[in-house]
């Protein structure tokens, strides 16, 4: 089972990073960690694309703020998406 997921941007606007990027699942997986390369994750928005965003929806199995190197993500089987995050230090 893969979960990938990838930084397509960043902006930064004062003390605050917004971060984006897609993922996607293959050979059965749902969900995995998303790297934002924020430090402190305030914020995470998923949208699934395609045949599986009419599924289940797609959840955060975190407590905000969390680590942004290790957002834990629940997903349907093989979903891909794009997510966008917001949050403090960005790791790069």
């Amino acid at each position: 089972m893969t979960f990938t997921s990838t930084v397509t941007d960043k902006v930064i606007a004062g003390d605050l990073c917004m971060v984006y990027g897609t993922y996607v699942n293959d050979t059965g997986s749902t969900g995995g960690n998303i790297d934002t390369n924020i430090d402190s994750c305030l914020f995470i928005k998923l949208q699934p694309v395609g045949a599986s965003a009419q599924l289940l929806s797609t959840s955060v199995d975190e407590t905000f703020p969390c680590d942004g190197k290790a957002v834990t993500v629940v997903t349907n089987a093989d979903e891909s998406g794009t997510w966008i995050a917001f949050g403090h230090g960005i790791g790069w």
